[in-house]
Protein backbone atom coordinates (compact mmCIF):
# COMPACT_ATOMS: atom_id res chain seq x y z
CA UNK A 1 0.00 0.00 0.00
CA UNK A 2 1.14 3.25 -0.68
CA UNK A 3 0.46 6.49 1.34
CA UNK A 4 -0.40 8.94 1.69
CA UNK A 5 -3.45 8.29 -0.58
CA UNK A 6 -7.03 8.96 -0.91
CA UNK A 7 -9.64 6.76 -0.46
CA UNK A 8 -12.68 6.73 -2.72
CA UNK A 9 -16.03 4.68 -2.30
CA UNK A 10 -17.85 4.61 -5.41
CA UNK A 11 -21.13 2.88 -4.30
CA UNK A 12 -21.45 5.69 -1.70
CA UNK A 13 -21.09 8.09 -4.12
CA UNK A 14 -23.68 6.57 -6.42
CA UNK A 15 -25.70 6.51 -3.17
CA UNK A 16 -25.67 10.24 -2.61
CA UNK A 17 -26.26 10.69 -6.38
CA UNK A 18 -29.25 8.89 -6.51
CA UNK A 19 -31.07 10.20 -3.50
CA UNK A 20 -29.59 14.12 -4.99
CA UNK A 21 -31.44 13.11 -8.27
CA UNK A 22 -34.69 11.80 -6.99
CA UNK A 23 -34.72 14.87 -4.62
CA UNK A 24 -34.43 17.31 -7.56
CA UNK A 25 -36.41 14.95 -9.95
CA UNK A 26 -39.63 15.50 -7.44
CA UNK A 27 -39.04 18.82 -7.80
CA UNK A 28 -38.68 19.48 -11.72
CA UNK A 29 -34.82 20.03 -11.49
CA UNK A 30 -31.99 18.38 -13.62
CA UNK A 31 -28.76 17.33 -12.28
CA UNK A 32 -25.48 18.50 -14.04
CA UNK A 33 -23.08 15.98 -12.22
CA UNK A 34 -19.57 18.27 -11.78
CA UNK A 35 -16.65 15.83 -11.96
CA UNK A 36 -14.33 18.87 -11.46
CA UNK A 37 -12.72 17.81 -7.68
CA UNK A 38 -12.08 14.44 -9.01
CA UNK A 39 -10.65 15.77 -12.21
CA UNK A 40 -13.37 14.54 -14.25
CA UNK A 41 -11.99 10.30 -13.65
CA UNK A 42 -14.03 8.17 -15.40
CA UNK A 43 -14.69 6.10 -12.08
CA UNK A 44 -16.43 9.05 -10.60
CA UNK A 45 -18.36 9.78 -13.88
CA UNK A 46 -19.50 6.15 -14.03
CA UNK A 47 -20.73 6.26 -10.43
CA UNK A 48 -22.93 9.79 -11.14
CA UNK A 49 -24.24 7.95 -14.27
CA UNK A 50 -25.54 5.59 -12.23
CA UNK A 51 -26.90 7.60 -9.50
CA UNK A 52 -29.02 9.09 -12.66
CA UNK A 53 -27.09 12.54 -13.38
CA UNK A 54 -27.96 13.47 -16.98
CA UNK A 55 -25.45 15.61 -17.88
CA UNK A 56 -21.34 15.68 -17.05
CA UNK A 57 -19.88 19.00 -16.05
CA UNK A 58 -16.25 19.98 -15.29
CA UNK A 59 -14.24 23.07 -14.81
CA UNK A 60 -11.24 22.48 -17.19
CA UNK A 61 -11.94 21.42 -20.99
CA UNK A 62 -8.98 18.55 -20.27
CA UNK A 63 -11.25 16.90 -18.21
CA UNK A 64 -14.43 16.63 -20.62
CA UNK A 65 -12.24 15.50 -23.05
CA UNK A 66 -11.28 12.61 -20.93
CA UNK A 67 -15.26 12.00 -20.48
CA UNK A 68 -15.86 12.35 -24.58
CA UNK A 69 -16.82 8.67 -24.53
CA UNK A 70 -19.35 8.76 -22.00
CA UNK A 71 -23.04 9.62 -24.24
CA UNK A 72 -24.54 11.94 -22.02
CA UNK A 73 -23.96 15.33 -22.87
CA UNK A 74 -20.86 17.78 -21.45
CA UNK A 75 -21.09 21.02 -19.74
CA UNK A 76 -18.03 23.50 -19.09
CA UNK A 77 -19.03 25.14 -16.40
CA UNK A 78 -15.75 27.32 -16.39
CA UNK A 79 -16.73 30.54 -18.78
CA UNK A 80 -14.24 29.65 -21.80
CA UNK A 81 -10.91 31.14 -22.86
CA UNK A 82 -11.27 32.37 -25.86
CA UNK A 83 -7.98 30.48 -26.58
CA UNK A 84 -9.52 27.45 -26.36
CA UNK A 85 -12.95 27.96 -27.98
CA UNK A 86 -12.01 25.41 -31.22
CA UNK A 87 -11.90 22.49 -28.24
CA UNK A 88 -14.73 24.16 -25.72
CA UNK A 89 -16.66 23.22 -29.56
CA UNK A 90 -15.10 19.45 -29.70
CA UNK A 91 -15.11 18.67 -26.45
CA UNK A 92 -18.81 20.33 -24.30
CA UNK A 93 -22.15 20.40 -25.61
CA UNK A 94 -22.96 23.03 -23.80
CA UNK A 95 -20.91 26.33 -21.88
CA UNK A 96 -21.63 28.41 -19.47
CA UNK A 97 -20.79 32.60 -20.86
CA UNK A 98 -20.95 35.45 -19.68
CA UNK A 99 -18.62 37.43 -22.73
CA UNK A 100 -19.66 38.84 -26.24
CA UNK A 101 -16.26 38.23 -27.78
CA UNK A 102 -16.09 34.53 -26.71
CA UNK A 103 -19.75 33.83 -27.82
CA UNK A 104 -18.71 35.06 -31.20
CA UNK A 105 -16.09 33.09 -30.71
CA UNK A 106 -17.69 29.73 -29.98
CA UNK A 107 -20.30 30.63 -32.74
CA UNK A 108 -17.55 30.80 -35.59
CA UNK A 109 -16.27 27.57 -34.68
CA UNK A 110 -19.46 25.99 -33.92
CA UNK A 111 -19.90 26.78 -38.03
CA UNK A 112 -16.37 25.56 -38.77
CA UNK A 113 -17.11 22.40 -36.89
CA UNK A 114 -20.47 21.89 -38.10
CA UNK A 115 -21.98 21.56 -34.49
CA UNK A 116 -24.74 23.38 -32.45
CA UNK A 117 -23.47 24.41 -28.99
CA UNK A 118 -26.15 25.54 -26.53
CA UNK A 119 -24.97 28.69 -24.02
CA UNK A 120 -26.16 29.05 -20.90
CA UNK A 121 -25.71 33.25 -20.19
CA UNK A 122 -24.71 33.64 -16.15
CA UNK A 123 -26.12 36.52 -14.47
CA UNK A 124 -24.17 37.70 -11.36
CA UNK A 125 -27.11 38.05 -8.68
CA UNK A 126 -24.15 39.62 -6.41
CA UNK A 127 -21.80 37.03 -5.63
CA UNK A 128 -19.48 39.13 -7.91
CA UNK A 129 -17.66 35.99 -10.28
CA UNK A 130 -18.79 35.79 -13.00
CA UNK A 131 -21.98 36.60 -15.04
CA UNK A 132 -23.53 40.60 -15.92
CA UNK A 133 -24.62 42.44 -13.47
CA UNK A 134 -26.81 44.83 -14.65
CA UNK A 135 -29.99 43.96 -15.96
CA UNK A 136 -30.06 46.63 -18.82
CA UNK A 137 -26.89 45.02 -19.96
CA UNK A 138 -28.34 41.64 -20.75
CA UNK A 139 -30.63 42.63 -22.91
CA UNK A 140 -27.73 44.07 -24.57
CA UNK A 141 -25.71 40.88 -25.23
CA UNK A 142 -28.98 39.08 -25.92
CA UNK A 143 -29.83 40.70 -28.32
CA UNK A 144 -26.26 40.43 -30.55
CA UNK A 145 -26.64 36.39 -29.52
CA UNK A 146 -29.79 35.70 -30.97
CA UNK A 147 -28.63 36.36 -34.76
CA UNK A 148 -25.87 34.56 -34.30
CA UNK A 149 -25.87 31.02 -35.81
CA UNK A 150 -23.52 28.08 -34.67
CA UNK A 151 -24.66 28.50 -31.28
CA UNK A 152 -28.24 28.44 -29.20
CA UNK A 153 -28.90 30.42 -26.18
CA UNK A 154 -30.03 27.46 -24.25
CA UNK A 155 -30.76 29.26 -20.89
CA UNK A 156 -29.61 31.76 -18.05
CA UNK A 157 -27.62 30.81 -14.74
CA UNK A 158 -25.85 31.50 -11.61
CA UNK A 159 -23.30 31.30 -9.39
CA UNK A 160 -23.81 31.78 -5.78
CA UNK A 161 -21.52 30.90 -2.39
CA UNK A 162 -18.46 30.28 -4.81
CA UNK A 163 -16.25 33.46 -4.71
CA UNK A 164 -18.35 36.31 -2.54
CA UNK A 165 -20.08 33.74 -0.01
CA UNK A 166 -23.71 35.22 -1.01
CA UNK A 167 -26.44 31.97 0.11
CA UNK A 168 -28.90 31.03 -2.06
CA UNK A 169 -32.01 32.53 -1.27
CA UNK A 170 -35.90 32.62 -2.49
CA UNK A 171 -35.03 36.21 -3.40
CA UNK A 172 -31.81 35.97 -5.73
CA UNK A 173 -33.03 33.03 -7.86
CA UNK A 174 -36.41 34.67 -8.43
CA UNK A 175 -34.71 37.79 -9.58
CA UNK A 176 -33.14 34.58 -12.15
CA UNK A 177 -36.55 33.21 -13.03
CA UNK A 178 -37.74 36.64 -13.75
CA UNK A 179 -35.28 37.90 -16.03
CA UNK A 180 -35.30 34.36 -17.89
CA UNK A 181 -39.34 35.10 -18.26
CA UNK A 182 -38.40 39.06 -19.22
CA UNK A 183 -36.05 37.60 -21.75
CA UNK A 184 -38.14 35.16 -23.66
CA UNK A 185 -41.26 37.90 -23.87
CA UNK A 186 -38.88 40.56 -25.27
CA UNK A 187 -37.11 38.56 -28.17
CA UNK A 188 -40.10 36.15 -28.22
CA UNK A 189 -37.80 32.76 -27.89
CA UNK A 190 -37.38 29.88 -26.01
CA UNK A 191 -35.18 29.76 -23.09
CA UNK A 192 -34.60 25.63 -21.71
CA UNK A 193 -32.47 26.36 -18.68
CA UNK A 194 -32.43 28.35 -15.64
CA UNK A 195 -29.29 26.69 -13.81
CA UNK A 196 -29.47 27.85 -10.35
CA UNK A 197 -26.10 27.20 -8.89
CA UNK A 198 -24.43 24.19 -7.25
CA UNK A 199 -25.35 22.37 -3.93
CA UNK A 200 -25.73 25.09 -1.62
CA UNK A 201 -29.01 25.60 -3.76
CA UNK A 202 -30.16 22.19 -2.36
CA UNK A 203 -30.39 23.92 1.30
CA UNK A 204 -33.67 26.01 -0.47
CA UNK A 205 -35.18 22.79 -0.44
CA UNK A 206 -36.56 22.97 3.19
CA UNK A 207 -39.56 24.57 3.12
CA UNK A 208 -40.02 24.11 -0.63
CA UNK A 209 -38.13 28.00 -1.20
CA UNK A 210 -36.47 26.91 -4.07
CA UNK A 211 -38.35 29.13 -6.79
CA UNK A 212 -40.10 27.45 -9.35
CA UNK A 213 -38.84 27.74 -12.44
CA UNK A 214 -35.29 26.80 -11.44
CA UNK A 215 -34.98 23.56 -13.52
CA UNK A 216 -31.22 22.80 -13.29
CA UNK A 217 -28.64 22.47 -10.97
CA UNK A 218 -25.11 21.56 -10.79
CA UNK A 219 -24.01 19.09 -8.63
CA UNK A 220 -20.75 17.85 -6.92
CA UNK A 221 -19.52 18.48 -3.57
CA UNK A 222 -23.33 16.79 -2.38
CA UNK A 223 -22.79 13.95 -4.77
CA UNK A 224 -19.63 13.50 -3.64
CA UNK A 225 -19.01 14.35 0.14
CA UNK A 226 -22.50 14.92 1.23
CA UNK A 227 -22.30 18.51 2.04
CA UNK A 228 -24.23 21.41 0.75
CA UNK A 229 -24.14 24.96 1.93
CA UNK A 230 -21.37 25.73 4.41
CA UNK A 231 -20.16 22.64 3.67
CA UNK A 232 -22.81 21.49 6.62
CA UNK A 233 -23.51 17.83 5.80
CA UNK A 234 -26.76 16.79 3.97
CA UNK A 235 -29.14 14.54 6.18
CA UNK A 236 -29.64 11.22 4.69
CA UNK A 237 -26.35 11.30 2.93
CA UNK A 238 -23.08 9.52 3.42
CA UNK A 239 -20.46 12.20 4.27
CA UNK A 240 -17.59 9.36 3.98
CA UNK A 241 -17.24 8.48 0.58
CA UNK A 242 -13.59 10.12 0.34
CA UNK A 243 -10.95 10.27 3.13
CA UNK A 244 -7.26 10.85 3.14
CA UNK A 245 -4.83 8.25 5.17
CA UNK A 246 -1.47 9.36 5.75
CA UNK A 247 1.24 7.60 7.48
CA UNK A 248 3.11 8.60 10.65
CA UNK A 249 6.69 8.77 10.23
CA UNK A 250 7.92 10.57 13.43
CA UNK A 251 6.60 10.51 16.94
CA UNK A 252 8.45 12.89 20.15
CA UNK A 253 7.58 14.74 23.03
CA UNK A 254 8.66 18.35 22.04
CA UNK A 255 7.49 21.61 24.16
CA UNK A 256 5.09 23.08 22.34
CA UNK A 257 6.71 26.87 21.94
CA UNK A 258 9.79 26.59 19.63
CA UNK A 259 12.97 27.41 21.50
CA UNK A 260 14.48 30.94 19.79
CA UNK A 261 13.67 33.80 18.04
CA UNK A 262 10.65 33.68 15.67
CA UNK A 263 10.77 34.71 12.16
CA UNK A 264 8.74 34.08 9.25
CA UNK A 265 7.83 30.24 8.29
CA UNK A 266 8.72 28.95 4.53
CA UNK A 267 5.19 29.94 3.67
CA UNK A 268 6.53 33.57 4.62
CA UNK A 269 4.06 33.87 7.68
CA UNK A 270 4.98 34.47 10.93
CA UNK A 271 3.48 31.79 13.54
CA UNK A 272 1.72 31.93 16.95
CA UNK A 273 2.13 29.19 19.61
CA UNK A 274 0.18 28.65 22.03
CA UNK A 275 2.01 27.67 25.09
CA UNK A 276 0.97 23.90 26.60
CA UNK A 277 3.82 22.86 27.67
CA UNK A 278 5.23 19.45 26.34
CA UNK A 279 3.19 17.85 24.63
CA UNK A 280 3.56 14.44 22.95
CA UNK A 281 3.98 15.03 18.63
CA UNK A 282 3.34 13.06 15.73
CA UNK A 283 4.35 14.01 12.31
CA UNK A 284 2.27 12.62 8.81
CA UNK A 285 4.30 12.25 5.41
CA UNK A 286 2.02 14.80 4.52
CA UNK A 287 2.03 18.79 3.28
CA UNK A 288 1.44 22.37 1.58
CA UNK A 289 2.52 20.75 -1.30
CA UNK A 290 -0.37 18.10 -1.67
CA UNK A 291 -3.04 19.99 1.05
CA UNK A 292 -4.03 22.54 2.94
CA UNK A 293 -4.49 21.37 7.03
CA UNK A 294 -7.45 23.39 7.29
CA UNK A 295 -8.77 21.17 5.26
CA UNK A 296 -8.30 18.24 7.33
CA UNK A 297 -10.60 17.13 9.53
CA UNK A 298 -8.89 13.87 11.79
CA UNK A 299 -11.53 10.71 12.50
CA UNK A 300 -9.84 11.02 15.93
CA UNK A 301 -11.79 14.08 17.15
CA UNK A 302 -8.86 14.15 19.69
CA UNK A 303 -6.16 14.76 17.60
CA UNK A 304 -5.00 18.10 17.21
CA UNK A 305 -4.31 19.47 13.90
CA UNK A 306 -0.66 21.94 14.65
CA UNK A 307 -0.15 23.09 10.96
CA UNK A 308 2.33 22.10 8.37
CA UNK A 309 5.49 22.87 6.32
CA UNK A 310 5.81 21.49 2.92
CA UNK A 311 6.15 18.13 3.05
CA UNK A 312 5.49 17.71 6.84
CA UNK A 313 1.58 17.63 8.63
CA UNK A 314 2.51 18.29 12.64
CA UNK A 315 -0.50 16.72 14.93
CA UNK A 316 -0.38 17.15 18.62
CA UNK A 317 -1.79 13.59 20.03
CA UNK A 318 -1.13 13.85 23.47
CA UNK A 319 -4.94 13.49 24.31
CA UNK A 320 -5.68 10.60 22.11
CA UNK A 321 -6.91 7.28 23.85
CA UNK A 322 -5.01 5.41 20.32
CA UNK A 323 -1.67 4.67 21.45
CA UNK A 324 0.03 5.72 17.91
CA UNK A 325 3.18 4.02 17.18
CA UNK A 326 5.66 4.54 13.63
CA UNK A 327 3.81 3.24 10.73
CA UNK A 328 0.56 3.37 11.56
CA UNK A 329 -2.01 5.32 9.48
CA UNK A 330 -4.60 8.43 10.83
CA UNK A 331 -7.71 9.11 8.76
CA UNK A 332 -8.77 12.54 7.75
CA UNK A 333 -12.34 13.79 6.55
CA UNK A 334 -11.73 16.30 4.01
CA UNK A 335 -13.60 19.69 3.10
CA UNK A 336 -14.56 20.09 -0.45
CA UNK A 337 -10.83 22.52 -1.10
CA UNK A 338 -9.03 19.87 0.75
CA UNK A 339 -10.49 17.07 -1.48
CA UNK A 340 -9.89 19.19 -4.84
CA UNK A 341 -5.80 19.96 -3.93
CA UNK A 342 -5.52 15.92 -2.88
CA UNK A 343 -7.28 14.58 -6.23
CA UNK A 344 -4.79 16.92 -7.72
CA UNK A 345 -1.68 16.21 -6.40
CA UNK A 346 0.26 13.80 -8.31
CA UNK A 347 2.18 12.45 -4.83
CA UNK A 348 -1.40 11.20 -3.10
CA UNK A 349 -2.30 7.84 -4.47
CA UNK A 350 -5.73 7.21 -5.30
CA UNK A 351 -7.46 4.09 -3.76
CA UNK A 352 -11.04 3.47 -5.83
CA UNK A 353 -13.43 1.06 -4.10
Amino acid sequence: MSYPRIEIDLTKIKNNTRIMVEACSERGIEVAGVTKVFCGHKKIAEAMIEGGVSILADSRIENLRRLSGFSQPKMLIRIPMLSQVSRVVKYADISLVSDLEIIKGLSKQAIKQNKLHKIILMIDLGDLREGIFYEEDISAIVKEIVPLTGVQLYGVGTNLTCFGGVMPTSENLSRLVDIKNKLEAEFNLKLNVVSGGASGSTSLFDGNKLPKGINQLRLGSSLTLGIGLNDEPIEGLHHDAVKLVAEIVEIKDKPSVPIGEIGLDAFGLKPVFLEKGIRKRAICALGKQDINPHHLIPYDSLIEILGASSDHLLLDITDTEEQYSIGDKIKFHLAYGGCLSAMTSSYIYKKFF
